[in-house]
């Protein structure tokens, strides 16, 4: 009977190990799959329409990556309801 239940035993350590790397492949591989999908298509994607989320060329006039605000005033009936 104890022979019996150490073989049990070791069934379920061993399934379990077993369960734990395959969890660990199946989660590596979905991540990665997400990534080229969500990360890959949208850097393609921007690249082939031109769109550049930062604007990190500085131009000769300028010699900083700073932009100017337009801050002028605007009539107070366009602060309300902004959204």
């Amino acid at each position: 009977m104890k022979k019996v239940k150490l073989f049990f035993i070791g069934v379920k350590k061993g399934l379990s190990k077993f369960s734990h790397n395959v969890s660990i492949i199946v989660n590596s591989v979905l991540l990665l799959a997400v990534y080229v999908i969500g990360v890959g298509f949208t850097s393609l994607l921007a690249k082939i329409l031109g769109k550049r989320f930062l604007n990190t060329k500085v131009s000769e006039k300028r010699n900083s990556y700073w932009s100017d605000l337009d801050l002028k005033k605007k009539p107070i009936e366009e602060y309300y309801r902004q959204f």
